[in-house]
């Protein structure tokens, strides 16, 4: 009888220990996997179950040698396993288990309490009643949420799960029979349970092994279906790089003709003005020169006038080709207050015609080091804008207010006015090319504004409120 209780004895502890072996090798085949994240994230569940288990089988193949205490770690550990195979079967189900998963702990810590005390004063078979009761409430609600999953993935490991889930439900039930009208002593422990619950108990173990296995496999089954659509969505990815890449070639062919165009309108529409006081001084000369009323103080006036918008033409010609050449702008140090006086200057007409007040504040010794024929090209831009703006609306006291001042290592410029502003659902593309507010407008004055002041170290921008008033805002470096 000692022999056999022997025997028996170190039959289970090598069963166990066997066990725990096998899944501890699972478990390393599983580490490539991990740790490109594919297996842990939400569904570690698993994880957690397979290494409760390693635990639970180890603390069986010891407790006999060690201490019996070992007996409720392997239980509490064996339960755990379950439940949070149960979690993970939930998870696969699309439920939301954070709630849930905060109270698993204090579950194991009340199964530890109540399994220890019927360690102490209960007997065997009671022992396995309270394991196999909670065990195989696991084991339902697992294969409840298992046969859900069914219905949306046709995965076959996920059939295997389902079975070997079945399996250990079947052997757990007649176990639990076999011990509680089978058994005929109370107190013997689990290393001198009968041969035939043992073996039942073997072959429960023995898939429960196999559910890890069919939980990989269904693992490696889904990266094997997510691999196949990736290498089609890279198929798709490289049809349209290849598209793509066609596009860029043809754009590259039309971007020498769209250059140009850009460049003839940018001419055109900056031009307009100068040629446009040219035009009206050699009108005036005609004029005075039939009516012989033209005298040599008039006519060098005239003549500089003449001189000073060829002079404006020749650097908007010379700085809209850098700009589209991409070639350097020549700079030096330009007092602002000079060339904001010259931009009031070349205004002054269409000022005084529309009768604009100018509210002039700008602070002294505030030196740029920039193309002094760019900085008036953006200057006039904004104030034309302004003077239209004003022509639109008609306020009733309409005013331009220019200021610059100094803030840190840069000048801020900032020009005013209180004519119509611009509607907010154009204020989003207000620099881009091509982009108008204007009826008759081309698009290109705020673009080009915006490119000659970024050209020098710049920033511009737009602030207003529609319907009411307009206020762009330069910040350029000083000269150092």
């Amino acid at each position: 009888m000692h022999v056999a209780f022997t025997f028996m004895k170190f039959a289970n502890e090598a069963l166990f220990l066997v066990f725990s072996l096998l899944l501890s090798g699972l478990l390393i085949s599983a580490i490539p996997y991990i740790r490109k994240g594919r297996l842990a994230s939400t569904n570690g569940y698993w994880l957690i179950a397979l290494v409760l288990h390693i635990v639970s089988f180890l603390s069986f193949a010891a407790a006999s040698t060690i201490s019996p205490i070992l007996l409720t770690v392997a239980n509490v550990c064996f339960f755990g396993g379950y439940l949070y195979l149960t979690l993970f079967c939930f998870t696969l189900n699309g439920h939301s288990i954070q709630k849930i998963s905060r109270y698993v702990p204090l579950v194991l810590l009340i199964f530890a309490g109540a399994f220890e005390y019927l360690r102490l004063f209960g007997n065997f078979q009671y022992r396995v009643l309270f394991v196999l009761t909670c065990v195989i409430a696991c084991l339902l609600c697992i294969l409840w949420e298992l046969f859900q999953v069914r219905k949306k993935e046709r995965q076959i490991q996920l059939s295997f799960l389902m079975f070997t889930s079945a399996a250990e439900l079947i052997f757990g039930l007649t176990r639990l029979w076999l011990v509680f009208f089978d058994t005929p002593a109370s107190n013997i422990n689990l290393y001198q349970e009968p041969f035939l619950s043992t073996l039942l108990r073997c072959f429960a173990v023995t898939f429960t092994a196999l559910s890890y296995v069919s939980i990989v496999g269904y693992w490696s089954e889904k990266l094997v279906i997510e691999n196949s659509e990736t290498k089609k969505d890279n198929a798709k990815i490289t049809e349209l790089l290849q598209e793509r890449e066609a596009l860029i070639v043809n754009l590259l062919k039309a971007n020498k003709t769209a250059a140009t165009g850009a460049l003839s309108a940018s001419i055109a529409h900056e031009l307009n003005q100068p040629l446009g006081a040219s035009d009206l001084n050699i009108q005036f000369l005609k004029m005075k020169l039939k009516k012989g009323e033209l005298n040599s103080e008039l006519g060098a006036e005239i003549l500089d006038s003449l001189e000073f918008d060829n002079k404006r033409a020749t650097t908007i010609v010379r700085s809209l080709r850098s700009i589209f050449t991409d070639s350097n702008i020549k700079t030096q140090g330009s007092d602002l207050g000079e060339l904001i006086a010259t931009v009031l200057h070349i205004a002054n007409p269409d000022l005084k015609s529309k009768n604009i007040q100018i509210q002039l504040h700008v602070d002294e010794g505030l030196v740029l080091n920039v193309g002094p024929g760019e900085m008036e090209q953006v200057m006039i831009n904004l104030l034309n804008n302004a003077i239209q703006a004003i022509d639109e609306s008609n306020p009733p006291k309409p005013t331009i207010t220019i200021e610059a001042r100094k803030e840190d290592q840069s000048a801020i410029i900032s020009i005013a006015d209180n004519g119509g502003g611009i509607p907010e659902e154009f204020q989003s593309s207000l620099f881009e090319l091509l982009s108008t507010t204007k009826k008759t407008g081309m698009g290109l004055g705020l673009w080009l504004c915006k490119n000659i002041v970024s050209r020098h170290g710049g920033t511009i921008t737009y602030d207003g409120i529609p319907g009411s008033s307009s206020l762009f805002t330069i910040k350029i470096p000083l000269q150092a």
